[in-house]
């Protein structure tokens, strides 16, 4: 337990020193205030840019369009940014060679997967959370966003998702040993996602659901019980693949 203690400490000032947690706080801070200010702004600039002599009628918008927003630009550049800055959390240690020293004083190679998992999910999840406050703010402010329903099981459902590609990323990184590999292995899972999801029958199973539904969740078209399911199979698929990660891991040479 301390070994792991003091290597997630270690983690923690790795990525304060390589501004990667500041990079990710400011992005999903970012985002935060553009959901509900792009939903407000939207329908002025639609008008502002129409031809001269040509009206047209544009709805009021409201707040949810602005969780909208949060639910389209989170997966589509959040996502895309969490990818990015953690595809080389394995990759770095092995063209650094720094894990060899620590490696051959005792330290558990289980200890070094679940460390860095761990960091990547506590800086994840801070990240989420700003975006998720602010977004909330400055749509309380605009609108009243209480009549929101299941807002918080949307919320979830995206955040799962998110820790589950930072377990892709994990695998992929101890297969690959470079980031290129880690982000073609991520990517290529997501793609096979979606591609399943074309399928009727498949859909009530696959985890892509988390991230492309929560605006169906809120609007009542899908139901709380249809995304129980994607919910457990994500939370599995997160701890067979971190697994997976430790017992390739144990088996590597560094």
């Amino acid at each position: 337990m301390k070994s792991y203690i003091a290597f997630t400490k270690k983690e923690f000032c790795e990525n304060f020193r390589t501004y990667k947690f500041f990079i990710m706080i400011s992005v999903f801070l970012l985002l935060g205030m553009m959901n509900p200010i792009t939903a407000k702004i939207t329908p002025q600039l639609l008008k502002s840019f129409m031809p001269a002599g040509m009206n047209i009628t544009v709805a009021e918008p409201t707040a949810l369009d602005s969780w909208a927003q949060f639910f389209k630009n989170v997966p589509q550049m959040g996502l895309i940014v969490l990818v990015i800055i953690f595809s080389g959390i394995m990759a770095n240690e092995f063209s650094r060679g720094t894990l060899i020293n620590m490696l051959t004083k005792g330290l558990s190679r289980r200890v070094v997967i679940l460390s860095k998992f761990t960091m990547a999910v506590i800086v994840w999840t801070l990240s989420y959370i700003v975006c998720f406050v602010v977004s909330y703010a400055y749509t309380a402010y605009f609108w009243s966003s209480y009549g929101i329903r299941n807002i918080g099981l949307s919320v979830f459902c995206l955040w799962l998702f998110g820790i589950l590609l930072l377990a892709i990323i994990m695998l992929g990184g101890v297969l690959f040993k470079n980031s290129y590999g880690g982000l073609l292995f991520t990517g290529g899972l997501v793609v096979v996602l979606m591609l399943l999801n074309i399928v009727p029958v498949l859909q009530k199973y696959n985890p892509i659901t988390l991230v492309s539904s929560n605006l169906a969740l809120l609007t009542g078209n899908m139901l709380v019980s249809d995304f129980i399911v994607p919910i457990v199979i994500c939370s599995i698929a997160t701890i067979v693949l971190i697994s997976s990660a430790i017992m390739l891991f144990n088996k590597k040479q560094i």
